[in-house]
Formats: C-alpha cells, sequence, structure tokens
C-alpha cells in the first residue's frame, strides 16, 4: 500500500494560519477538487483545512460519505475536547461546528471528554508543561464539560432545525475505559504496536524536545492514549473519522497507524482551522484571551460583544466558519455591507448565530437587553433586566439591597449605597451633574425618588457617578 498522504485545503492567509501549497516537510499537499459533497461544502466555508491521509487507502475519504457507496452511509466522527477547564471557550467552536455539520448531513457524531487523558496533558501547540490538575479537579471540570457539550447539542437540535433527519450526538468520557486498565496489561497490549522513532518524530514532540523546559513522559505518552481512545471507538462505535484542531495532526497520525496496524482498516483526520486574536495568539485558556460559553465565566452579552467587535476583514470569514448560513445568504450580507457599513450588518448578524448556539434563544435576547441598555441608554430594557443581566454587565459595580422609607432623597440613596464622600463635597457631586439614574442626570440631591423614575418597574436603580463608577440598587419592600 502507498504511503499515506496528508491532504491541506488551503483557503489562503487565515489568523495566524498561512495557506499551504506544494509538498512541505510534513507531506502537506494542496487541496484539489476532488472532495465531494459535505467535504466540498466546508472546504467551500473554510471549516475543513487538512485530510489524513489523502491517497493510499483502500476506500477514499470523499467515498465515506457518498450515500451511493454500499455500506458508506452514514458514518461516524469524533473529536475530543480535555477538561482542563471547567468550561469550553470560543476556541473550540469550530471543532464543534464541524460535528454539527456532519450530524446535520446524517451522520454520528461523538464528543469525547478526555477525563482520563487531561491528566497527562496534551502537549500540542506548547511551549512547556501544563500545570497539573488535581484528580478531583478533572473530574468536576469534566462534568462540567459534559454538561455544557450537552447544552450546545440542545441548543442546536431546537434553533437551527432545518427540516431533515440527523444523525445522533452522543458525548463520552475516555476515563470510562482507562478506570478499567491496568497498566502493565495496556503497555503489554498496546506499546508494542508504536514505534520510538515515529513518536519521536512528532512535530509536537520535536519542538518540545528542543525546548528549554524539554518533555515529560506523561506528555509523551499523551499520543498514545488518544491513538487509543480513537481505536476504542472505532472498534466500539464503528467511527472512522477523527476531527481535531491543526495542531492535532501529529495525534491523529498516530491513531492511523495504530488503528491500521492491528486491524489493516483504514481510518481518517480532519483538521479545523486554530482561531487566532490579532496579535496572532491562539485563543484559549493558556494564552490568558480565552472567551468562554458558559455563562458564569463570559456572559451571553460579553460573547456578543466579542463577534460584534470582529473587523471588516474577518467578518466574511468568521460567517462561514461560525455559522450554518447557506454561502449565498453570507454573500448578501456583505453586499449591503459595502452599502451600509457603518451599519455592522454582518458582525450583528455573526453574533446574533453564535450566541444563540451557545446560549440559546433567551442568552441571546438577554445580550441584545444588555446592549440596549449600556450603549443605547435604554430605559425600557432596564427596566426588564434582571438582578443576574445586571450584574452581568456591570461586574464591576457595587451590588446594594436597601429598604425605600418615604421621604428617601437622591442624597439618601446615595450616600447609603456608599457612591459619593460624605459632606459638601457629596453634595457638590450631585448638583455639579456627575451623579445620573437610570441614565437620567440628576442635579437636586433632595429630590425625592420617585417609583417608576428613579426606581424601575423591576425594583432596581442603576446608580452612576462620573463616567465608569456604577451601583445596582435592589429596593426592598416596596
Amino acid at each position: 500500500m502507498a504511503a499515506p498522504i496528508l491532504r491541506c485545503i488551503s483557503r489562503g492567509q487565515g489568523l495566524g494560519t498561512p495557506g499551504l501549497s506544494g509538498v512541505s516537510p510534513l507531506g502537506l499537499r494542496e487541496a484539489h477538487s476532488g472532495a465531494q459533497g459535505l467535504l466540498a461544502m466546508q472546504k467551500a466555508r473554510g471549516l475543513f483545512k487538512e485530510f489524513f491521509p489523502e491517497r493510499g487507502t483502500k476506500t477514499e475519504l470523499p467515498e465515506l460519505f457518498d450515500r451511493g457507496t454500499a455500506g458508506s452511509f452514514p458514518q461516524t466522527i469524533y473529536c475530543g475536547f480535555d477538561p482542563t477547564a471547567d468550561s469550553l471557550h470560543v476556541g473550540h467552536l469550530l471543532a464543534l461546528l464541524g460535528l454539527f455539520h456532519f450530524q446535520r448531513a446524517g451522520h454520528n457524531v461523538i464528543a469525547l471528554v478526555g477525563g482520563a487523558t487531561a491528566r497527562l496533558g496534551d502537549p500540542s501547540g506548547r511551549t512547556k508543561e501544563r500545570e497539573a490538575l488535581e484528580a478531583e479537579r478533572v473530574q468536576s471540570n469534566a462534568r462540567a464539560l459534559r454538561q455544557g457539550l450537552k447544552t450546545l447539542a440542545a441548543n442546536h437540535q431546537q434553533l437551527f432545525a432545518n427540516g431533515r433527519t440527523w444523525g445522533s450526538f452522543t458525548v463520552l468520557d475516555n476515563s470510562a475505559w482507562y478506570q478499567k486498565q491496568d497498566l502493565v496489561d495496556f503497555l503489554a497490549a498496546v506499546g508494542g504496536h508504536f514505534r520510538m522513532g515515529t513518536l519521536l518524530s512528532r512535530l509536537s514532540v520535536q519542538t518540545r524536545l528542543k525546548s528549554s523546559e524539554g518533555m515529560s513522559l506523561a506528555e509523551f505518552l499523551y499520543q498514545v492514549l488518544q491513538a487509543y481512545d480513537f481505536y476504542y471507538l472505532f472498534q466500539h462505535y464503528r467511527c472512522r473519522v477523527q476531527l481535531g484542531g491543526s495542531d492535532q495532526l501529529g495525534n491523529i497520525m498516530s491513531g492511523y497507524e495504530f488503528i491500521h496496524k492491528l486491524t489493516g482498516e483504514d481510518v481518517f483526520g480532519i483538521s479545523v482551522p486554530l482561531i487566532t486574536s490579532t496579535t496572532g495568539a491562539k485563543l484559549g485558556k493558556s494564552a490568558g484571551n480565552a472567551v468562554w460559553l458558559n455563562r458564569d465565566k463570559t456572559s451571553p452579552f460579553e460573547l456578543y460583544q466579542f463577534f460584534v467587535r470582529q473587523q471588516d476583514d474577518l467578518v466574511e470569514r468568521y460567517l462561514k466558519l461560525f455559522t450554518f448560513l447557506p454561502l449565498p445568504e453570507i454573500d448578501h450580507i456583505m453586499q449591503l455591507h459595502v452599502k451600509e457599513p457603518e451599519k455592522r450588518g454582518p458582525q450583528k448578524r455573526l453574533a446574533t448565530e453564535v450566541t444563540k448556539l451557545v446560549h440559546g434563544q433567551e442568552g441571546l435576547d438577554s445580550a441584545k437587553r444588555c446592549t440596549q441598555a449600556l450603549y443605547h441608554s435604554s430605559i425600557e430594557a432596564l427596566e426588564v433586566m434582571s438582578d443576574q443581566e445586571l450584574k452581568e454587565l456591570f461586574k464591576e459595580a457595587s451590588f446594594s439591597e436597601l429598604v425605600l422609607d418615604p421621604g428617601t432623597s437622591v442624597l439618601d440613596t446615595c450616600r447609603k449605597a456608599n457612591a459619593i464622600p460624605g459632606g459638601p463635597r457629596g453634595y457638590r457631586m450631585i448638583t455639579e451633574g456627575g451623579v445620573s439614574i437610570n441614565h437620567r442626570q440628576v442635579t437636586n440631591p433632595e429630590s425625592v425618588l420617585v417609583v417608576g423614575q428613579h426606581i424601575l418597574k423591576n425594583g432596581l436603580s442603576l446608580l452612576k457617578i462620573g463616567k465608569r463608577n456604577f451601583y445596582i440598587i435592589k429596593w426592598l419592600q416596596l
């Protein structure tokens, strides 16, 4: 059998991920137009970057997704997510979108939480070893990730249905099979099928071995366990395709070689691009620039604003990567943007689609209320906001619960909330226009609070001192 070739679908310059052409030292090749249907569509969107192997297999990858090929439909595809934190982040979304596109085409997909492998730490794309996590912490993170994945799958099912029959979405945890493994038995059964020269040749390994940090045995063995994960899913779920970030290619290759040695069967890998910041840094927890998908860590408003703020030169690419919008509709959105760029139509549509997928319709509505309240000084939006939304929107704000006594004045309120200094100075801050309540400037310290004006229908008041200092007051016994 001819040696497998890794296939790269080049889409030109990306976010810190330059397009590839010709053959590189890693055996990457420029994509040709052989992929049909689903694969071709995702190539056009830029979501699928590299295929492995491209040639030299009994059944080539495009044939797996051809309904006309006997026994080829549906397929099972998986992607792994290590619980190094208690939430997924925006950097994980492209892999999830890849799974969802397969599911929408009728294939079965598996989101695999690395409850076992997270304790070793994946060295791919890293310059130093991950901080070791206690077993209890990993278990807690894994539970949170499993729930997060199920929530995303439910939002996808409920809000993005297209009238077609979809495949299944299954969440698994690899701790389920590693907990049953004896170390010596595992090494005896698995270790002999891996060659040290091949493992050492991986780019992630070479990079770390040349660094001052070096590489631990635990990290080195990570690719062996990921390869075994692929084998386990192949054996128990007939999973023949692994999806992962472009930094996972070495691990995917290890899985292909392991399965092929043991079974003689061919499996495949597909990579998705890595999303980077404007400085070229990979978005994620380790880089310190993660935009989280868990509401407790990044609110729907913050997620919405992250995508609204995307630059014009990125927004078309992001619409193709992060949404299910048809390409002709994206073209139309961009044409309108050329005529009215000040409306930021593509950015708002991008933010809407992603926020709805991550947080559901309620989360999207919350993000829009917060946007109206903060950037458009909307009293109507403030009146229907919950305590949680106000705390998310004004994260640095002090939160107070006060009893509304008869005759409570503006000055009384500011002092009880510890928003102004005592004495004449605090009094002058009000008279000089430095205080507003619910986006309305107040200049008379003796004004008595009026329900419906100073106190909103939801029993809250938003007090602002100067330009940046906010205080949220919840009134009791109204």
